[in-house]
C-alpha cells in the first residue's frame, strides 16, 4: 500500500486495522510518513504507542521489525553479532584440510554468510515490499552511550560494521520510537523525531476502540466498563490500567458470560486491568462498589 495522501486517509487505514486515534495523532503519523522522519510517542504504558506501529505494518504491507529495549543493550545487540561457533568450524574445517590461505579465510569468515543480523541492520536492507516499519519500543529502559549511538544511525539511516564497513539504507525505514517516560530521553534524539504524547482517550474514544477491539461485548456492557476503568484511573494507584487492560477486562469478562458488572464479578477479575498486589487490596470490599456506583453515576442521563 501506498503512503495515504492525507490525515483523513491515515485515520481510516488506521481505523481498518481496529486502531482508533485522534486527529492530532493521525496527524503526526501523516507528518511521519510524509517527511520520513522518525516518530517518538511518549506515554503511560498501555495507551497504544506500540499498537500504532503494528497497525502501521498491517496498512502498509510492510515488514514489522522490534528492537525491544532493555538495560544494559548496547550496538552490537541491535545491530549486529558474528556467529563465532560456525566460525569455529569453518576454522577448524580449514586446518583440517591443510594448506588453507590466512587472509582468505579471514576474508571468508567476515562475510555475509557468517553475520547474525539485529533488528537495526534488518531495517536497512532493501525489501520489495517497501522500507520495513522499525519499531524501538521503550526506549526509557536503555542508558545514554545507547541513545547517543542510536541518533548517529536515525541522523543518516546507516550502521558501519568494520569487517564490512557502512551499510546505509536505500530507502528510510518507518521508525517509532516509544517511552514510558521512567526517565527522560534526550534533547538530542528528540530533535531529529516528531514528538507526540499519548494520553489516555476520554470515555467516548475508548468506548470506541473497545468496540473496535471487543466487537463482542454489548454496547450497555462496554459503556459499563470503560466507565469503571476511567474511575479507577483518578484513584492512587501505583500503576493506573491502560487501554489494553480495558480491552483484555473486556474478553475476560466475555469469557464469563457477564452481562452487567457488579462487585462480585470486579472482585473475582481485578488481575485482568490491576498488576500489583497492593492495587488490588486497595480496590477489595467496598471500594470496588463505590467506584462502580461512581462509573454508574457518571452514566446518567443528565
Amino acid at each position: 500500500m501506498t503512503i495515504p495522501n492525507s490525515i483523513n486517509a491515515v485515520q481510516e487505514m488506521l481505523t481498518a486495522q481496529g486502531y482508533v486515534c485522534g486527529r492530532s495523532l493521525a496527524t503526526v503519523v501523516f507528518l511521519s510518513l510524509k517527511l520520513g522522519r522518525p516518530l517518538f510517542l511518549e506515554g503511560e504504558a498501555g495507551v497504544g504507542k506500540t499498537e500504532i506501529a503494528k497497525a502501521l505494518s498491517a496498512a502498509l504491507g510492510r515488514r514489522l521489525i522490534r528492537l525491544q529495549c532493555y538495560e544494559g543493550l548496547d550496538a552490537s545487540s541491535a545491530v549486529y553479532e558474528w556467529n563465532f561457533p560456525a566460525q569455529m568450524v569453518a576454522i577448524r574445517t580449514a586446518e583440517a584440510s591443510g594448506g588453507a590461505d590466512r587472509k582468505a579465510l579471514q576474508t571468508e569468515l567476515f562475510s555475509d554468510e557468517f553475520l547474525v543480523e539485529r533488528p537495526l541492520l534488518e531495517a536497512m536492507r532493501p525489501d520489495e515490499n517497501g522500507a520495513p516499519v522499525l519499531l524501538i519500543d521503550e526506549l526509557d529502559r536503555t542508558d545514554e552511550p545507547f541513545e547517543a549511538f542510536l541518533l548517529e544511525a536515525l541522523s543518516d539511516f546507516q550502521v558501519t560494521i568494520p569487517e564490512l564497513g557502512t551499510i546505509k539504507a536505500p530507502e528510510p525505514p518507518v521508525v517509532i520510537v516509544t517511552s514510558n517516560r521512567t526517565r527522560e530521553v534526550h534533547d538530542a534524539l528528540k530533535r531529529r523525531c516528531l514528538y507526540h504524547w499519548v494520553d489516555y482517550p476520554d470515555f467516548e474514544r475508548e468506548v470506541e476502540i473497545l468496540n473496535a477491539r471487543a466487537p463482542e461485548a454489548a454496547e450497555n456492557l462496554s459503556r459499563e466498563i470503560v466507565a469503571f476503568v476511567q474511575q479507577l484511573r483518578t484513584e492512587d494507584l501505583f500503576k493506573k490500567p491502560g487501554v489494553a487492560e480495558t480491552i483484555d477486562w473486556a474478553k475476560c469478562l466475555l469469557a464469563l458470560d457477564v452481562i452487567n458488572l457488579s462487585p462480585e464479578v470486579i472482585a473475582d477479575t481485578l488481575g485482568a486491568i490491576l498488576k500489583y498486589q497492593d492495587d488490588i487490596q486497595k480496590m477489595q470490599g467496598s471500594e470496588a462498589k463505590r467506584i462502580l456506583d461512581q462509573a454508574h453515576a457518571s452514566l446518567a442521563p443528565a
